[in-house]
Order: C-alpha cells, then sequence, then structure tokens
C-alpha cells in the first residue's frame, strides 16, 4: 500500500502540479486511511478494499468528532486516490465511487473593516529594515489578495514596480497577473532599496521577502508578524493568515467590483468559491442598516 502512495503522490507533485501544502494535505489524510486499513481491517492490498471499509474509516472520524470540512477533505483524498489507482490499472475497481461528502455549513470568512486595515497596515514601524518589509507584505497582501504561501513565494524578479503589477504562481501552478496600487508599490520599492538589501546581507537568493538570516520568508514566520502587528494596531478580531485576502475581496465588491474580475484576481477555479464574498458583503451592509438606521 505504502508503494502505491508513493506512486501517487509522485503523480500528484510532478504531473498534478500542486503545492507543497496540498501535497502535505493528501498525504497526511492517506497515511491515516491506509494505516486504518491495515490496522483494523486487517487488510494487506488495497484490491481488498470494499465501500464497507471506506464507510468504517469515515465512521472513525465521525466518533472522533472530527468536523464535516475535515471528512469532506478525507473523502476528496481517498476518493482521489482510488481514481489514480484506477487509471493506471493498479485497481480493476473504484470502491469510492458512491461514497457521499457530507455537506456542512460555509462559513463566512472574517474580514477587517476599512479603518481596521489602516490600523493594521499602519503598525509596522518604519525606522529599519524589519520594519520596511512588513510594511511591503501587509500592503502587498491587502493590494493584490494573494494567499500567504504565495506571498512567501515570490521571487523579487516577479514584481514590477514601474508597470504597477505583480506576477504569481498560484494552485495547479497558474499563473495569474494582478495589479499594484500606488501605495503598495511605494512600500514594496522601500523594501526593496532599503530594508532587503540590509536582510540579504553576503546572502545569494531571489526571494523577495528574507528573515533574519538572509532566508526567504517561512509561512509560520509571517503568521508571527502578523499577529505582532495585529496586537500592535489593537485589533480584538481573530486573525488568520487569509484574513487580508478576505477583506481584499469583501472590500472590492462593496465598492462595486465585477464578481468575475475578483474572482481573476483571488485565482478562484469556480466562480461560486468567490461569491462567499457577496455573502459576507450582504452580512456587513445588514450590520451597518441595524446600528446606524434609526429605525433598524
Amino acid at each position: 500500500m505504502e508503494d502505491q502512495l508513493k506512486d501517487y503522490m509522485h503523480y500528484m507533485l510532478v504531473e498534478k502540479g500542486l503545492s507543497q501544502n496540498t501535497i502535505v494535505s493528501y498525504e497526511r489524510d492517506l497515511k491515516s486511511y491506509i494505516k486504518y486499513l491495515q490496522k483494523v481491517e486487517q487488510l494487506s492490498s488495497l484490491a481488498e478494499v470494499t465501500r464497507l471499509h471506506i464507510i468504517g474509516f469515515l465512521q472513525g472520524l465521525k466518533d472522533a468528532n472530527k468536523s464535516s470540512k475535515t471528512m469532506a477533505r478525507h473523502i476528496a483524498s481517498v476518493r482521489s486516490f482510488h481514481q489514480f489507482l484506477l487509471r493506471e490499472r493498479v485497481l480493476e475497481r473504484d470502491p469510492s465511487v458512491h461514497i457521499e461528502t457530507p455537506q456542512g455549513e460555509r462559513k463566512l470568512p472574517k474580514v477587517l473593516s476599512v479603518a481596521e486595515v489602516e490600523a493594521l497596515l499602519d503598525a509596522p514601524k518604519q525606522g529599519g529594515a524589519f520594519g520596511l518589509r512588513d510594511k511591503a507584505m501587509l500592503e502587498l497582501l491587502y493590494a493584490t489578495g494573494l494567499r500567504v504561501s504565495e506571498l512567501i513565494q515570490l521571487d523579487i524578479s516577479d514584481v514590477h514596480l514601474t508597470m504597477g503589477f505583480v506576477r504569481c504562481l498560484g494552485k495547479g501552478r497558474k499563473e495569474r497577473i494582478i495589479p499594484l496600487g500606488n501605495l503598495a508599490i511605494e512600500a514594496v520599492g522601500r523594501y526593496i532599496e532599503r530594508g532587503r538589501r540590509e536582510l540579504l546581507g553576503k546572502n545569494a537568493t531571489d526571494a523577495l521577502f528574507l528573515n533574519l538570516r538572509g532566508e526567504r520568508l517561512s509561512r509560520q514566520g509571517f503568521w508571527k508578524i502578523l499577529k505582532g502587528m495585529a496586537k500592535e494596531a489593537r485589533i480584538e478580531k481573530e486573525l488568520t493568515p487569509h484574513t487580508l485576502r478576505h477583506s481584499f475581496a469583501t472590500h472590492l465588491l462593496e465598492n462595486g467590483a465585477d464578481l468575475r474580475a475578483v474572482q481573476e484576481m483571488l485565482g478562484h477555479a469556480d466562480i461560486s468559491t468567490t461569491q462567499i464574498y457577496t455573502h459576507v458583503s450582504k452580512a456587513r451592509m445588514k450590520d451597518v442598516y441595524k446600528q446606524f438606521h434609526p429605525r433598524a
């Protein structure tokens, strides 16, 4: 079973071109699935797997109080794995065909108000290299709606300040070009000219955003910086690495942006994913109405 998993992960990485984060999630889910088949069901081959075995695996997740979102992700991983094995003729049938995906509640993403975003963007201290870097990262995230994983993978050649756009590779290695506003251009320009040079030292790297050692900043490093900036800005809302991305999309739609254009900038394959932000806008509109209308 482990050999088939290795073949599948190689296929996902090389042929599908999925991001490292997605690869890690698939591998983690499938390792727990294979462990269940071997330890609980006492199976020695994937050819022995039936629909009932998969249902048993999912029931174990349910008994462990896993969310419907987590269960849906496991089902997607298992289904994709079996479909791969069928295509490669490792198996003659796909036992996951009629397994239903649980329909969970779709939670509205948490967003910051414009005032909260302004406070967050003003939080980095502008005196040194770290302040210039943090300011540039926050301005760039809010200006483009990039995922944090996309932000930290940017190379210096991906940012075209004179022409006012940034190039990034999103999920599935799909390229997209996103325009930059003047404030983001200025912040990134200051960082590249002064802050990045100082952080780079004698190192040689193409990475745009660097850590203390002059190496590419990690996702965990960014998350630590964001929490510090939120504390500095006195933002009490719970923040996630996606908060500025959610705020970017919501504020654009609130100001009349075209849904298709926002979909393109976010890099969503399906417009239904982008439509969640229209619900956020309506929810925020309701809150404003209740707060300020005299007869609300």
